[in-house]
């Protein structure tokens, strides 16, 4: 990719996180929360913002920078449909190829170039992604290493039964406080994730809007370790998820999933919350689990990867 495609990109990503719910209408777009958002530095960050600005779809105010304007969703998806493919498809072609055994654990941006036939730096900026995500680390000198995450069913099963062990009992811990504001931001982009159109927005979008909603409702039991694992594992079963396909009936018995728990903890029943949270999370292990499963199959078939040189 060429380095001038980069803000086109990123554009392209902040429109479908409009369209996602996750970025609403009225937001401030700090240039470098969205440099850290994207794993990308400031630069492009600043051009994506002027297309936009051009688009109409973000404005500009005099000493306090760019707010996402209020756009009609039929004018964004219009738009979404005439870009070009998605900024993620170089990254989810490492993380598809990574997972099915198809890369060394060891590689070199060497070896990658002449793989994929990217560019330098967008590479490099690839692998920046990869490491924010933690699944590959740089290696001490030369060189990068992919990181053994939850990259088998067994950790995929692991990681969700660690969930069920520890987000319902958050609910119930002394320092739990209820924080009005979160639970009316959840329910706005719940909400707003059943009214969308959800072929107009990338499955990693709707999976960060759902990551979203656990960490935020785990940040109110008051012990910031709670946070800190979910947010861990979270990102180690973010390459196998990202491999599932949208399927609109489970997003929608998702998201029903996620209000019924918001409206129990509107309403103050913090113990029914947790045990509808824990039933929300052996639902998704249940019809999660098959599907990595036929994965380890698909990947069992795929020839041991070469070594980088």
């Amino acid at each position: 990719m060429r380095t001038s495609d980069l803000p086109q990109r990123i554009s392209r990503r902040l429109l479908q996180d409009i369209a996602a719910g996750s970025i609403q209408a009225g937001q401030h777009l700090g240039a470098q929360h969205l440099a850290d958002r994207y794993g990308v530095s400031r630069t492009p960050i600043r051009d994506a913002m002027t297309i936009l600005e051009e688009g109409g779809f973000v404005v500009r105010q005099e000493n306090r920078g760019y707010f996402v304007a209020d756009t009609d969703p039929q004018m964004l998806t219009e738009m979404l449909d005439q870009q070009p493919a998605s900024m993620n498809d170089e990254y989810h072609r490492l993380a598809e190829d990574w997972l099915t055994g198809r890369l060394p654990e060891e590689v070199t941006e060497q070896f990658l170039r002449q793989e994929y036939g990217w560019s330098k730096s967008w590479i490099h900026d690839v692998l920046v992604r990869a490491a924010r995500e933690g699944w590959v680390e740089r290696k001490e000198g030369y060189g990068w290493r992919f990181l053994p995450v939850a990259n088998t069913p067994e950790a995929f099963d692991e990681i969700y039964r660690f969930r069920m062990a520890i987000e319902p009992a958050a609910m119930l811990e002394p320092s739990f406080e209820l924080n009005r504001q979160i639970l009316t931001e959840q329910r706005r982009i719940q909400e707003g994730m059943l009214d969308m159109d959800f072929n107009a927005v990338p499955a990693e979008s709707l999976l960060e809007n759902g990551a979203l909603f656990h960490e935020e409702l785990i940040k109110m039991s008051g012990n910031p370790y709670f946070l800190m694992a979910l947010q861990r594992v979270n990102r180690m079963r973010r390459l196998m998820e990202y491999r599932a396909e949208v399927n609109h009936d489970r997003l929608v018995e998702q998201c029903t999933e996620h209000l019924e728990i918001l409206t129990l903890l509107e309403s103050g029943n913090t113990v029914d919350a947790s045990y509808r949270m824990r039933q929300h999370l052996s639902g998704a292990l249940k019809r999660k689990s098959p599907i990595a499963w036929n994965w380890a199959a698909d990947k069992e078939t795929v020839q041991p990867a070469k070594a980088a040189t």
